[in-house]
């Protein structure tokens, strides 16, 4: 708060020595600290009910909230990025799979037909 080290609260205090005297020091320093205490109860006193007037606990509670919500949204837009690339590996996959399937499909109908065709031949002959 105040930027005063402790030389210079020695020198207050030797000066307040020699201007009150060592028999008014004692109350004098303990009625400053009766009013510093007073002083800082009402401060507090104030910060609390313009607190409770502006509603601080609720705007604390709302920004808190909003700070959850967007946490949820940035996970949400991570996972939705995740399951995308997922899908598209997916997709990758299933096609490296299923060239070679179909490949092998085809070359498997062709001696069928082969067959089917020479059978046929024979028959009509």
């Amino acid at each position: 708060m105040f930027d005063i080290g402790f030389s210079e609260l020695l020198v207050i205090a030797t000066v307040a020595l020699i201007v009150m005297g060592p028999e008014r020091l004692p109350q004098t320093v303990r009625s400053i600290s009766l009013w510093i205490g007073r002083f800082k109860q009402m401060l507090a006193s104030a910060r609390k009910d313009f607190e409770e007037e502006v509603g601080m606990d609720d705007i604390r509670q709302q920004l808190h909230n909003e700070k959850i919500m967007r946490d949820l949204s940035q996970t949400k837009q991570d996972l939705q990025q995740t399951l995308d690339a997922t899908a598209l590996e997916a997709a990758s996959i299933e096609e490296t799979i299923k060239s070679p399937l179909d490949a092998m499909t085809a070359l498997d109908k062709k001696p069928s037909e082969t067959k089917l065709d020479s059978t046929k031949t024979a028959a009509d002959e």
